[in-house]
């Protein structure tokens, strides 16, 4: 009998991290029918993380001798495939892959990247040129006694047998990480990264390559490439309370913003398919001047885009998210008719990815709603000292010192949240443990401000359409689904208050609501409307934290704990009816939870009232 005409290997050392991917790994690929072979390799007690990544080159070349006739992918055990596209797996070249960094091919060679290919995913052709790329690899690294891991002999190779190979570079939108929720695109995405391991550890410890131009490349624009995820392996890599330490030193100096590039780095932009410079300097300037909250600049700004050309999807989002920052910074609207007035409360709030996501821009929406005073935007990432509000989201992180911090929440016990902001509730009883734990002061008000939309925005819910709506966690975008008939999907990507509503309406009007992003849920929970909390085969790591905020959120608003049910792409095949669950939040945590939100608002820190907002960051 002919073997499979495609095999994906991987391998893991038995700790009970690597093991739990490695069998959700292993599931998934037998769900999808996909040949696979996941072994586990020994630590010697003198082994190290780098000679772990070694043995891949040996593995993938005898995975390779194994099926000789078969296309051999690699991929690390932590990542997950959403399926095998047959542009993939009926590729006739003889590698197959993604560019190093994701990148696309506005970008393509070693620019900006010291090496070719991403170590992640790829697959060996069953040709001559496939087989004899793997053969250099293994027999480079046999031979060698330098200090190295998997890819730099894999790069290796690749320089010394690129002119005689026929390639293929993935899109780079395959990966799931690099769709943009507000511009999907055409191409399914059927790649999950993962963020573990320990590169930033052994960066320097190992031989690496040198870019072929990186001296000509600006160490700014080097490090902004590198983004979030290089932070959480870094994170990763360190001992907790060091990992704590560092982490907060780093966002509070502002170098998460400088590494990560903030909302309107050229990188980012460039990314999107915002090319041209002048472009770039034309959406920078129109979002800050929505967070100055001067509509003529906004208007301005966008005008000379469209007569330049068309405004593409990432623009358009821009300006999307720039009228968001001027309905909650303006102070020219007349009161009388509803708009803000006083004097403007300096918040800070997570803002990506535009046109905003609707649990973050709850934070605007809700400091609003009790103040009565226009909202100015101020970065997380950056390090201000200026006073200034954190409220909604699991952002605990990214208090500082001079933080006024009510029902803000966190993702994972491994942060820590500094003891010196001023403290009037968090978002539950873990939250407030981790803070205590840290040093910081006991914190026994509780609940997430996103409790407070009823209030805010009160909806009659009376006769419903028979209907469900779902609505994915914006790292879910992209990921191609299967609805039953009854089903209509809803956009999370809502920052503007009348879009808010708009949807809080539309949800009112359905039986019930499915959702990956707990802020929906939490908004079901307020108005009372049915609710099924969800993730996606395959993606269950997609959103970050290790999960604790779902049950600190449901002991301080004092619902039942609800954690995400694993459903796959097909819904048709699932019961949404009998997954509902119905919560209404009590009437006695929304007043617990405004009156802390109003004395933050009043706090003494806040009265000195940061002149100017920082400028645009994550």
């Amino acid at each position: 009998m002919p073997g499979p005409d495609v095999v994906v290997c991987s391998f893991h050392t038995p700790d009970e991290y690597y093991t739990a991917h490695a069998d959700r790994l292993r599931a998934t690929l037998e769900r999808l029918g996909i040949a696979h072979v996941i072994s586990t390799v020994e630590k010697a007690p003198d082994q190290d993380w780098a000679d772990i990544c070694r043995k891949k080159v040996a593995f993938l070349a005898d995975a390779c001798d194994a099926h000789p006739e078969a296309r051999v992918f690699w991929i690390d055990v932590d990542c997950s495939l959403l399926s095998l596209p047959d542009y993939v797996t009926r590729s006739t070249a003889d590698l197959v892959g993604f560019q190093r960094g994701f990148g696309s091919p506005l970008g393509i060679g070693y620019g900006q990247r010291t090496r070719f290919w991403e170590p992640c995913f790829f697959g060996i052709g069953a040709t001559a040129g496939g087989r004899a790329f793997v053969r250099t690899a293994r027999a480079l690294e046999a031979d060698a006694t330098l200090k190295a891991t998997d890819d730099y002999f894999f790069e290796e190779s690749w320089r010394a047998n690129a002119r005689d190979l026929t390639f293929q570079l993935l899109p780079s939108t395959a990966a799931l990480h690099r769709v943009d929720p507000a511009d999907p695109s055409p191409v399914p995405p059927f790649f999950s990264f993962g963020s573990s391991g320990k590169v930033a550890e052994f960066k320097d410890k190992v031989v690496q390559h040198g870019g072929i131009t990186d001296d000509r490349v600006p160490l700014s624009r080097r490090l902004r490439g590198t983004g979030l995820r290089a932070a959480k392996r870094v994170e990763r890599a360190l001992p907790v309370p060091l990992a704590g330490r560092i982490r907060r030193a780093a966002d509070g100096a502002g170098l998460t913003q400088a590494l990560t590039g903030g909302d309107l780095d050229n990188g980012r932009l460039a990314s999107a398919g915002i090319t041209s410079p002048h472009r770039q300097r034309l959406v920078t300037a129109m979002v800050m001047a929505g967070q100055r909250g001067d509509a003529d600049a906004v208007d301005s700004a966008f005008g000379r885009l469209s007569t330049m050309g068309a405004p593409n999807g990432a623009e358009i989002s821009a300006r999307r998210a720039a009228d968001a920052f001027l309905a909650y910074a303006r102070s020219d609207h007349d009161p009388a008719d509803g708009g803000p007035s006083g004097h403007p409360v300096t918040l800070a709030w997570w803002v990506r990815p535009f046109p905003g996501n609707f649990g973050d821009w709850l934070s605007p929406l809700l400091v609003q709603h009790v103040s009565g005073a226009p909202v100015r935007y101020q970065s997380l990432t950056s390090a201000s000292r200026s006073s200034h509000l954190v409220a909604v989201g699991s952002v605990g992180r990214f208090i500082k010192p001079s933080s006024v911090v009510v029902g803000t929440g966190i993702s994972d016990t491994d942060v820590e949240l500094d003891p010196r902001a001023s403290y009037h509730g968090l978002r539950g009883p873990i939250t407030a443990q981790v803070l205590r734990s840290g040093g910081g002061p006991a914190i026994d008000c509780f609940g997430d401000p996103g409790v407070l939309l009823r209030r805010a925005l009160p909806i009659t819910r009376e006769s419903t359409n028979g209907r469900f709506a779902l609505i994915r966690h914006f790292t879910h975008v992209g990921m191609p689904l299967q609805l039953p008939e009854d089903v209509d999907e809803l956009d999370v990507l809502v920052s503007h208050p009348a879009r808010i509503r708009g949807l809080l309406d539309q949800l009112a009007a359905y039986d019930g609501v499915i959702t990956s992003a707990m802020h929906v849920m939490i908004a079901a929970h307020s108005y009372g409307i049915p609710c099924a909390l969800v993730t996606f085969e395959g993606l269950e790591s997609a959103v970050h934290g290790s999960g604790i905020k779902y049950r600190d959120y449901a002991l301080g608003a004092e619902v039942g704990c609800h954690e995400p049910v694993v459903v796959p792409a097909d819904l048709r095949r699932t019961d949404l009816r009998a997954m509902l669950h119905l919560e209404r939040t009590p009437e006695h945590v929304l007043d617990r939870v405004e009156q802390a939100l109003r004395a933050a608002v009043a706090d003494d820190r806040l009265a000195a009232r940061a002149p100017a907002p920082d400028a645009v960051g994550v």
